[in-house]
């Protein structure tokens, strides 16, 4: 059976690479498919130690710490398999949203650029469920067309082209991919932490041919809430050492203290009724936040984060205090082996971000029985990728005359009016003229068709 190289960008501390092993342990173990280290990049340089320290068969030479924007994507070992988790900040629903225009929200092209100059047989990419809104839905209809054909979207980016001079220009512009996009519910897979994340799965199009089928979505093992692993179990069930790495307790303040004191299980400083006011925080119009939130001990934690000022770092359900590193860790599902390097903060920044290893084990073993043509239990896609990427390229389609409509109108003939070639368009663009049925010309509307997720 194939053995599958994996290269990684966006790695963070290892959470796709660790469920990349234990998939291909069970898969392996039954006689398919199995995934191996290949190379990974992250900019974060205890992030890339804590990597290098806990990934088999990761080392200096194999993992690089860097900034994307000016890594060299011609320097990494082969490789055949891929897995990027584009920075999320952009995307996410808390924060400005600024989608595309922010400072990471174009990072996601550089994964593109790699697609195009590699061309691995399959790739799997990842991001928060913001994602779906961000530039009013188009953000991810133009990050799914360019990940169907990342030949052609990398030759129109000029970072690529200019840093790439001469291998640029042997891409591939018909490279194309057959994509799944869906949103995971982590809970729903056994994971203990309500955590959803978009993931992209993308397998070349001839290998898809050649299977003569595609991957699909493994159905949820836990989808029933009387099913699902909740805090007490993941951070109480089994005791954490009191060695164990990344375990220290953070010393409150005693105010902080007496505020987690008065807050119920499954509560947080803005939906509590305190008692003593000079607890109370002076923001009005909040109850839906993680201020101050504690944990309900008997169900999934809410979502761990990688940053946050002060009453942002996750709270016992019980006890009046923080969580642990370790204990984040444990709802993100990396063992208590795993030794994450770094202070407190940077600790905390790399288990927050990083992608849960069982949640990463759940699709890559459903891409290794895609591959190994095993069949399994499935379910449909939550989100229609075509017509995400339809409703994008038409978008784009109708904006290309209004540029030039734009140009013209700005641009007269000596007698103030249009040169002869922008008539047909200007008949076009008012439904008249040399065009009798404008509807043959422009499909119907974005805002007609059928809006995914």
């Amino acid at each position: 059976m194939p053995d599958y190289v994996l290269g990684e960008m966006f790695s963070g501390p290892g959470g796709i690479a660790l469920g990349a092993e234990d998939a291909s342990k069970k898969i392996a173990g039954a006689g398919g498919s199995s995934i191996r280290h290949g190379w990974a990049v992250e900019y974060h340089p205890d992030t890339a130690r804590t990597y290098r320290e806990n990934i088999e068969g990761a080392s200096e030479d194999t993992v690089f710490t860097a900034d994307v924007r000016a890594f060299d994507l011609r320097k990494v070992p082969t490789f055949n398999a891929f897995a990027f988790g584009f920075p999320c900040n952009d995307f996410s629903t808390v924060g400005e949203h600024r989608g595309l225009d922010g400072d990471y929200g174009a990072l996601y092209t550089f994964g593109v650029h790699a697609l195009a100059l590699h061309e691995p047989d399959w790739f799997i990419a990842e991001n928060v469920s913001g994602l779906s809104k961000a530039n009013g839905g188009m953000a991810f209809g133009k990050i799914l067309s360019a990940l169907r054909r990342p030949g052609a979207a990398a030759l129109t980016d000029s970072h690529f082209t200019e840093f790439y001079g001469q291998e640029a220009e042997a891409v591939d512009d018909g490279l194309e991919y057959v994509l799944v996009a869906h949103l995971y519910k982590f809970e729903e897979y056994g994971l203990p932490q309500k955590r959803h994340r978009f993931i992209i799965t993308g397998i070349r199009r001839d290998v898809h041919e050649k299977l003569g089928h595609g991957f699909k979505v493994p159905e949820p093992t836990t989808p029933l809430k009387n099913q699902q692993k909740t805090a007490w179990e993941a951070i109480e069930k089994d005791p954490i050492h009191p060695e164990a790495y990344n375990n220290t307790q953070i010393k409150h303040r005693q105010s902080v203290v007496d505020r987690l004191e008065a807050i119920p299980a499954g509560k947080n400083a803005f939906n509590t009724d305190f008692k003593d006011e000079s607890l109370r925080l002076n923001v009005k119009g909040v109850t839906l936040s993680n201020i101050y939130r504690r944990l309900a001990r008997n169900e999934p934690s809410y979502t761990v984060t990688g940053s946050g000022g002060g009453g942002t770092h996750m709270y016992h359900w019980e006890e009046p205090r923080a969580l642990t590193n370790r204990e984040r860790a444990r709802l993100q599902t990396f063992p208590d082996w795993f030794n994450f390097f770094g202070g407190t903060p940077s600790v905390r920044r790399q288990v927050g971000m990083a992608v849960p290893p069982e949640g990463a084990q759940v699709v890559l073993e459903a891409m290794l029985k895609t591959l190994d043509g095993t069949q399994y239990a499935s379910v449909r896609p939550s989100i229609d990728a075509d017509e995400l990427i339809r409703a994008f390229e038409l978008t784009e389609q109708m904006k290309e005359p209004q540029r030039h409509l734009k140009k013209a109108l700005s641009e007269p003939g000596p007698a103030g009016e249009l040169g002869h070639h922008d008539r047909p368009l200007l008949a076009v663009l008012r439904g008249g003229g040399e065009s009798p049925d404008p509807e043959a010309t422009f499909a119907e509307p974005v805002e007609g068709r059928r809006a995914s997720s």
